[in-house]
């Protein structure tokens, strides 16, 4: 793209011209509530408010305070009489709405558990929280820790709400399923080497009290995982949230196979005794980079003091994806074995708290929380924005206008979304919310892209496609998975006397010279002609195997169906008993009925009266063998 030379001159007269100088922020609005307050506040570019909330006097900000699409907050609050102490303690979440009227208040407090720091909004309306819980020195001990003292080890809790104040917990997570020791084989979780089980938590790693002290979470709905960072243990660690509660108590299950355990740890190589530099000097804020920004997948985290000389900055890395795992050498550390890109704050560094938001610009929103300064950086790391204010933030978050007024929203299907192998189905892509929307599809496994609304696919295995859709500056995404079943094997034919018979009980569909034979859905079939017969097989999943071989048919005379013959059944219609005459005396014979698609329903032997009542009203073929005879066939209606 050339420029005009009339705009270089303009820029190099304007030289303090930010537009000139440095690249553009990103988005409309910038959220933020000062520790312990009482307001939140969304202020435009130029840092002017835009909206404010206040919040009750007993209901301070406690750490975090994110905003839904549509203008409202979802925020952790400051609860007064909690058991547990220190840190950024909750205990308590809200939702309050653009007017300021709590439109949920929910309370996880008791003197077993509380939750505190962070909290993570999920697509399903659910919301993770941290939380403390409490173990006894008894417990600590019998557990393999070395020192007998209270520990308050963290979980995780997924919180369906519920009315205006209730909640229930639908998963589960805790770290104390999930530790390891080498110290002392006659106490639970024991192994002998602590590198060979990086999946675990060394319980005698830095133990203390206030043990993990997480204060980061983040959830990934591509790979329904979670990632969370540790002040203490200067680590994030990811794990699987597609367990149900049980599982994530034990050692399997998931799409990772590996139930609760640790797919992934990063920062801290020394944690669980592998060699490595130790990348993090207390972190927080661990988080996916969004799927609409560059670099979509690395894990963000925020060093406190990771920095040269001790200076906050941002670090992302790259895990080793491996589908729902990661890769690892028995023995080493995770890789990378250092960051993959760092920003580095020139001012003074915040010992503490402190996030960064990546922008679907390649911009980075910063908030470095003790110094109560909030700055936006471009590509280039050239600072494009910035805000101080009076107390301080533990994070702040940039939204767009389309996002704060009114959401963009997209909800993704398929029709049908269960196909058969080799079949097609066509996605959609229902947007709302926004105006001049497109659209970009993926899937897992990788391989497919469109750009159109509603895209037909053929997927070879069970796939999931991610849609995003973009209207202004705001995007929105969905997800559907289509199920793809493999077809049913061909069944066989085999002759049982003048019958036909399928490998298959059930589903059938039999066929002459490539033609399908209405009604003929039994296991057997009897020949109404000469020809080449095949059957096929629709499983429970309505998928249709290939024909079977064919199966040629050359003893079916004309003459055998005939209504001119000497053999009569009389009544016809028949109700309840019929007789056939015109059979020879002394003759062995068999009489089978069945129905019209050849369906066998009544055989006698050496029996001229049937009793025919207990079958339906219709049509049946009646047919006969007698010794040294061709088999006649003859046409039965009954009529009750």
């Amino acid at each position: 793209m050339k420029v005009r030379s009339s705009t270089t001159i303009l820029c190099l007269i304007l030289v303090f011209s930010a537009s000139c100088m440095y690249g553009q922020p990103w988005g409309d609005y910038t959220l933020y509530s000062t520790k312990n307050s009482n307001k939140g506040y969304l202020i435009d570019m130029s840092g002017n408010p835009y909206h404010t909330w206040t919040f009750a006097s007993n209901a301070p900000t406690g750490y975090t305070t994110y905003l839904l699409p549509g203008g409202t907050l979802l925020r952790t609050v400051a609860r007064a009489g909690n058991y547990f102490t220190g840190g950024p303690i909750c205990g308590e979440v809200q939702k309050v709405d653009w007017n300021g009227t709590v439109t949920w208040d929910f309370v996880y407090s008791t003197p077993e558990y509380c939750s505190h720091h962070d909290i993570c909004p999920m697509p399903n309306g659910n919301v993770l929280l941290i939380c403390y819980e409490t173990k006894t020195p008894a417990q600590a001990t019998q557990a393999g820790s070395m020192q007998a003292i209270t520990i308050w080890p963290d979980k995780i809790v997924e919180i369906e709400p519920s009315g205006t104040t209730g909640g229930t917990v639908v998963w589960e997570w805790k770290a104390w399923d999930h530790l390891c020791q080498n110290a002392d084989p006659s106490k639970d979780n024991y192994v002998t080497s602590i590198v060979m089980h990086p999946e675990l938590l060394n319980i005698n790693y830095h133990t203390q009290k206030d043990w993990m002290h997480v204060n980061g979470i983040d959830y990934n709905p591509t790979l329904d995982q979670v990632v969370f960072s540790s002040h203490a243990l200067n680590e994030f660690y990811v794990i699987d949230h597609s367990t149900t509660t049980a599982e994530a108590a034990s050692h399997s299950g998931g799409n990772s196979g590996k139930g609760g355990d640790f797919l992934y740890r990063w920062g801290n190589p020394s944690a669980y005794e592998a060699s490595g530099t130790t990348n993090f000097n207390v972190v927080h804020d661990a988080h996916w980079i969004p799927s609409d920004c560059p670099k979509a997948g690395y894990i963000s985290g925020f060093n406190n003091k990771g920095g040269p000389g001790n200076k906050s900055c941002v670090d992302l890395v790259n895990p080793p994806y491996n589908g729902y795992n990661y890769s690892i050498t028995p023995g080493s550390a995770f890789l990378p074995a250092t960051y993959d890109w760092r920003t580095v704050y020139s001012g003074s560094a915040t010992p503490d708290e402190g996030t960064a938001q990546q922008l679907p610009n390649g911009n980075t929103l910063i908030t470095i929380s003790f110094s109560s300064f909030m700055y936006e950086i471009d590509s280039n790391q050239t600072q494009v924005w910035s805000k101080t204010v009076s107390q301080p933030v533990s994070n702040a978050f940039r939204y767009a206008a389309c996002y704060v007024n009114g959401p963009l929203i997209v909800d993704a299907a398929a029709d049908p979304a269960s196909i058969c192998e080799g079949s097609t189905t066509q996605l959609n892509a229902n947007a709302s919310g926004g105006t001049g929307i497109t659209y970009s599809w993926t899937s897992n496994p990788p391989g497919f892209t469109s750009s159109e609304q509603n895209p037909v696919v053929s997927p070879v295995t069970t796939t999931t496609y991610f849609v995003t859709v973009t209207s202004q500056v705001c995007n929105a995404s969905d997800s559907i998975t289509v199920t793809v079943n493999p077809l049913p094997s061909a069944p066989s034919i085999t002759q049982n006397s003048d019958m036909l018979v399928s490998s298959s009980s059930t589903g059938n569909q039999w066929y002459v010279d490539g033609s399908i034979i209405p009604g003929a859905t039994g296991q057997s079939y009897i020949p109404q002609q000469n020809g080449t017969y095949q059957v096929s097989f629709t499983d429970q999943y309505n998928c249709t195997s290939p024909l079977s071989d064919p199966f040629d048919v050359n003893w079916v005379s004309i003459e055998n169906i005939s209504s001119t013959d000497e053999l009569k059944i009389f009544p016809n219609p028949a109700s309840g008993i019929c007789t056939i005459t015109g059979i020879p005396v002394n003759s062995r014979f068999t009489i089978r009925i069945t129905t019209s698609a050849g369906n066998p329903m009544l055989e006698v032997d050496n029996m001229s009266r049937i009793n025919v009542s207990s079958l339906e009203n219709g049509l049946y073929l009646l047919t006969i063998w007698m010794e040294n005879e061709p088999s006649v066939t003859k046409k039965l209606l009954i009529i009750h």
